[in-house]
């Protein structure tokens, strides 16, 4: 399936949360509810604020690409969500 999204997450101080999914709707739904399907870092950090969503195709990039993200100073981070720079893996 080529149908992988990369999302952000704010968090109540605003902190950035990175994941992969096929259904970003369905798992924002799931941090932002009190299910344990959710991450456990979100968890007591509401409110929740999706503040990017890319779809980047295969299952397998989405994963490189999550890891290059996550491995970002913050000031980068936020140039990603702001589309000030590109994340190329």
């Amino acid at each position: 399936m080529n149908n992988w999204f990369l999302y952000l997450i704010r968090c109540k101080h605003g902190r950035l949360y990175t994941g992969i999914t096929t259904d970003v709707e369905r798992r924002f739904a799931e941090h932002s509810s009190d299910d344990k399907k959710g991450s456990k870092y979100l968890r007591g950090k509401a409110p929740l604020t999706l503040v990017l969503k890319k779809k980047i195709g295969s299952r397998s990039i989405a994963l490189k690409m999550e890891a290059r993200v996550k491995k970002l100073p913050k000031i980068k981070k936020e140039m990603f969500v702001e589309g000030k720079i590109q994340i190329n893996i």
